[in-house]
């Protein structure tokens, strides 16, 4: 393990393999990721959970844009109204000066948002959202290649909690014990961390419930 903030470690396999798009916060914070508390409120967190769960309309996400693969990715994408859009994109644009300070970066565009939903049973798992893993032939990890050079940030606005599982693990991070990076989420609360395979992740299986998360990624000048 290496450290690469006062309070997590990466996994040695990261300093093996050629990352053109690897870059790290400051090692001085105590994450190197945030955790922003309260993005929406508890009553906002409502309203949008409530207005998914009685859509009617949905479809199965893709990976990155080709086929279905259902053994990868079980998510379901949903659409939001446009006063719901233009309420997370207040809510982030009040946050934006604090990101770009903690991440040192200026960011320019971002992606349309999107809506994510994970049922009983749903899941991704492991992906890096800026780049493809590269396998060897006994299918182990051998490196990554960015497909998706545009992606320096991710966030993840969590809208609900009432769900069993479902949690965001970070495969590469761990704590001084050696224990994985695991963010449990909490309604209202948004997790925002570089793009690049250092913070390769996956939403583990939802065990019981409804899992409802925002998500986008976002360019930057660096």
């Amino acid at each position: 393990m290496h450290q690469i903030s006062n309070c997590v470690y990466a996994h040695d396999d990261l300093l093996q393999w050629d990352i053109p798009t690897k870059r790290l916060p400051n090692p001085y914070h105590d994450f190197p990721y945030m955790l922003i508390k309260g993005v929406l409120t508890p009553q906002e967190c409502r309203v949008i959970t409530s207005f998914v769960c009685d859509a009617k309309e949905h479809h199965t996400a893709s990976l990155r844009g080709g086929d279905v693969d259902v053994q990868v990715r079980k998510t379901d994408i949903y659409t939001l109204p446009r006063e719901y859009i233009s309420l997370y994109e207040t809510r982030f644009d009040a946050l934006r000066q604090r990101i770009e300070s903690f991440f040192s970066l200026s960011l320019t565009r971002s992606t349309p948002l999107q809506v994510l939903g994970y049922n009983e049973g749903a899941f991704y798992l492991k992906h890096a959202d800026d780049s493809s893993e590269l396998r060897d032939h006994e299918g182990n990890t051998a490196g990554y290649v960015c497909v998706a050079p545009s992606r320096k940030l991710s966030t993840v606005l969590f809208a609900n909690d009432a769900f069993e599982g479902g949690e965001l693990l970070f495969n590469y991070l761990c704590d001084e014990q050696a224990h994985p990076i695991k963010i449990q989420p909490k309604a209202g609360d948004m997790l925002v961390f570089l793009s690049n395979p250092y913070f390769a992740h996956e939403v583990l299986p939802v065990t019981e419930g409804f899992r409802l998360s925002l998500v986008a990624w976002h360019d930057a000048l660096i």
